[in-house]
């Protein structure tokens, strides 16, 4: 059996079209952080389990939710995502044959409406298809989580569409979020911010993402994208030191 389980908060505006995707699957779950729009009721109207569970972190929230299901096999997307038919088709026929304990999913990421295959955004692989037993989230790791299974590990060839940031508003938004979890694992990990890290950081994943990884290839759009992720390196070390400078602080 294989349960598709979709993790959401207020997602009324994608979660109809990634429900509809998932018309294959033995049995669809909506896990849910206590959305306060329609969410729930529309999760019901496509057949879903509404399981609800408080968020604390997304490797505790997507450990609850293997707990929560019975299925040998789960398929985790997102609601900004959607399966296709030949992604579909394939999952079918792995886990039919049930080699692997673990597949990994290609992703096409369109990022401000536009198909992104370069920049480091494809082919994106996510550790999505999992044999349920056996399967555990890292707890240490709260975003970027890290999916550990019991079992040999192999990739699929067709991808999921994801619907990534739609604005560059979004993108900023949520780019300032994930460095801070990113920071937070750096600081605990003991790194020290050096004065050169605001310089050749940046410098190194602006040109990692527009030469290395072809980021070129998309013109302005790629120049964007690795200007603005080149941005978030010196963010990213900006945060880390204003966690060393709260430690220093004289206690009361």
């Amino acid at each position: 059996m294989l349960t598709a389980i979709v993790l959401t908060l207020n997602e009324e505006e994608h979660l109809p079209n990634c429900l509809t995707s998932l018309n294959w699957v033995d049995e669809l779950v909506v896990f849910d952080s206590f959305s306060t729009d329609k969410t729930c009721k529309i999760a019901e109207r496509f057949g879903a389990r509404v399981i609800q569970h408080k968020f604390e972190n997304y490797a505790v929230q997507r450990n609850a939710a293997l707990a929560a299901v019975n299925s040998e096999w789960i398929f985790f997307i997102d609601a900004d995502e959607r399966a296709t038919p030949e992604l579909a088709e394939e999952i079918r026929h792995v886990i039919d044959k049930g080699v692997s304990a673990g597949w990994w999913v290609p992703r096409h990421n369109y990022i401000f409406g536009r198909l992104t295959l370069a920049a480091g955004w494809f082919p994106d692989y996510q550790l999505r298809l999992l044999k349920r037993m056996g399967a555990h989230y890292d707890p240490s790791r709260h975003v970027h989580e890290l999916v550990q299974v019991q079992g040999e590990e192999a990739q699929l060839a067709n991808p999921l569409i994801h619907i990534n940031y739609t604005t560059i508003a979004e993108f900023i938004e949520k780019q300032y979020r994930y460095t801070k979890f990113d920071a937070g694992i750096l600081y605990k990990e003991g790194l020290q911010p050096r004065p050169q890290n605001f310089i050749l950081q940046p410098i190194r994943q602006f040109f990692w993402r527009y030469v290395h990884l072809g980021g070129w290839r998309e013109g302005v759009h790629g120049l964007r994208l690795s200007a603005m992720m080149g941005y978030f390196q010196i963010v990213l070390y900006q945060e880390i030191r204003r966690l060393r400078s709260t430690e220093e602080l004289p206690g009361p």
